[in-house]
C-alpha cells in the first residue's frame, strides 16, 4: 500500500478517492479504518469527504479523537504528505494540523454545484502554471465557510499557504463566485511546512470522461507527485 485512505464512520467519498488514486492515477491504495494503526509502509494519506460521526458537535470535531489520528499526526510531523478533502479538511483543521476552522455556510444552505476555482502559486505544483488559471471542481458541503483570525490570516497569505480560491465569471456558466462566505474566497490551504493540504472541493469526483471534467486529476497528481516521481505510472485513459 502506498496511499492510505482513512475511513471514519460516516465517510462517503472513500471509494471515490480510492478509485481516483488506484484506478485512474495508478498508485496502490487501501481504505484504513479509523480504529486501526496507520500501516508503516504508507507514503501518503488521504482523508476523504463525508459526514464523520454524523457531523455531531461540529464537522470533524469527534473524528479528530479517533485512534488513527495520533499516527497521522506523527506521520505529518515526519513530513509525510496528507490531503484532506471536504470533511477531511474539516478534520485536519479540528486536529490543528491545518490553520483555521470551517463553519456553517454564510447562507445557511448546503451547496452542491460545479465550482470555478482559481489556483494560487502556493507550491511548485499547486500553481497557476501547473493547474491553470481556472479549474472546475464539484463542491458539496454545508460547513465550508473558512475562518481564520486576522493576524493568522495575514501570515497565511504572506506565506503563500492558500491553494485555491473560489472564483467565477457569469459568462462561463459557473459564475457562482464565493459559495459559502469563506474569508478571502479561500477554498483550500496547506500547512507552513508544505506537506499537509486541505480543500473543500472534490477533485476525486472529476477524473473520468463521464464526470463534469478532468481537472481533479491534475490536483491529485500535484499532491501525489513525490510518489509518482519515485514510481512513474501511465494514467488510465480518460
Amino acid at each position: 500500500m502506498r496511499v492510505a485512505i482513512i475511513q471514519f464512520p460516516g465517510s462517503n467519498c472513500d471509494w471515490d478517492a480510492w478509485h481516483a488514486v488506484h484506478d485512474v492515477i495508478g498508485l496502490t491504495a487501501e481504505r484504513v479504518w479509523h480504529k486501526a494503526k496507520l500501516p508503516s509502509e504508507v507514503e501518503a494519506v488521504l482523508l476523504p469527504g463525508g459526514f464523520s460521526f454524523g457531523d455531531y458537535l461540529r464537522c470533524g470535531a469527534i473524528a479528530r479523537f479517533s485512534p488513527i489520528m495520533e499516527d497521522l499526526r506523527r506521520f505529518a510531523e515526519n513530513d509525510g504528505p496528507v490531503l484532506g478533502i471536504c470533511n477531511g479538511f474539516q478534520i485536519l483543521c479540528e486536529a490543528s494540523l491545518l490553520p483555521g476552522a470551517l463553519i456553517r455556510n454564510s447562507g445557511l444552505e448546503f451547496r452542491c454545484l460545479t465550482q470555478c476555482l482559481a489556483p494560487e502559486d502556493s507550491t511548485e505544483l499547486f500553481s497557476k502554471a501547473n493547474l491553470g488559471e481556472r479549474i472546475y471542481l464539484p463542491i458539496a458541503h454545508g460547513e465550508g465557510n473558512y475562518r481564520l483570525e486576522e493576524n493568522a490570516l495575514a501570515e497565511l497569505e504572506a506565506n503563500g499557504q492558500v491553494l485555491l480560491r473560489y472564483a467565477g465569471d457569469p459568462a462561463d456558466g459557473h459564475g457562482h463566485g464565493n459559495p459559502n462566505g469563506s474569508v478571502n474566497d479561500i477554498a483550500g490551504v496547506r500547512n507552513q511546512a508544505g506537506n499537509v493540504f486541505g480543500m473543500m472541493p472534490h477533485p476525486e469526483r472529476v477524473v473520468e470522461k463521464y464526470h463534469p471534467g478532468l481537472d481533479g486529476i491534475g490536483v491529485l497528481k500535484a499532491f501525489l507527485d513525490s510518489l509518482l516521481e519515485s514510481n512513474p505510472v501511465e494514467l488510465a485513459e480518460a
